[in-house]
């Protein structure tokens, strides 16, 4: 049984900090492969600035060197109206039937779904497993016990909770910004994505 970690993203664009996080996380959660499974743009809780085909270049891209990330394209080929999160971790489980699922997410996601602000939260908290990166200013073992829906769902294996050592912070939209203003974030992203960037123009006003 291999342990698989899901890791959903805009991935506008991808960053070292990216690849750093999912590094780390399989270090330190003992997983076999990391999922890098970018939104689509038919989804209606993000808005993406770059069309799906860009990000996915970039994700390939980035990844190729390392035998530990796969990257899967399943949301961008559903239809807009199977985008949750739960539908995703449900064909995950069944493609991946032998396996040990996790969902990646930060607790600043955490807190939403025990608010059930995301689709199915109930059933989502309660059918899956999760990794929960520490956000600053958020108590996750506070944020379980005040959510009916994340206290009653725990079952002491639901939540793996890395409270320290990922907290960098290099943001893909400070990346857009610069690129925008003709600013030089060479060293924040992989250099296969900076090349590609500029190759297509993207993130200024003319990208194709």
């Amino acid at each position: 049984m291999a342990r698989m970690g899901i890791y959903g993203s805009s991935f506008d664009p991808i960053t070292n900090v990216h690849l750093w996080t999912a590094s780390t996380i399989a270090h330190r959660c003992n997983l076999d492969k990391i999922i890098f499974l970018p939104s689509s743009q038919k989804r209606k809780d993000k808005e993406m600035k770059t069309d799906d085909k860009h990000r996915w270049n970039m994700i390939e891209l980035a990844i190729q060197d390392n035998d530990k990330f796969i990257a899967d394209d399943y949301e961008l080929k559903q239809e807009g109206w199977k985008l949750t999160t739960y539908e995703t971790l449900k064909h995950f489980k069944g493609f991946y039937k032998d396996d040990e699922i996790y969902f990646i997410m930060g607790a600043d996601l955490l807190v939403d779904i025990g608010a059930g602000k995301w689709g199915q939260s109930d059933s989502l908290i309660k059918e899956n497993k999760f990794i929960v990166m520490a956000r600053e200013g958020i108590n996750m073992l506070e944020a379980i016990s005040k959510s009916a829906i994340l206290r009653n769902n725990d079952d002491g294996q639901t939540f793996h909770l890395l409270d320290k050592g990922l907290s960098m912070e290099i943001s893909s939209t400070y990346i857009r910004e610069e690129f925008s203003m003709n600013g030089e974030p060479r060293y924040l992203l992989p250099d296969s994505c900076y090349r590609y960037i500029k190759e297509h123009a993207l993130y200024t006003n003319s990208h194709d």
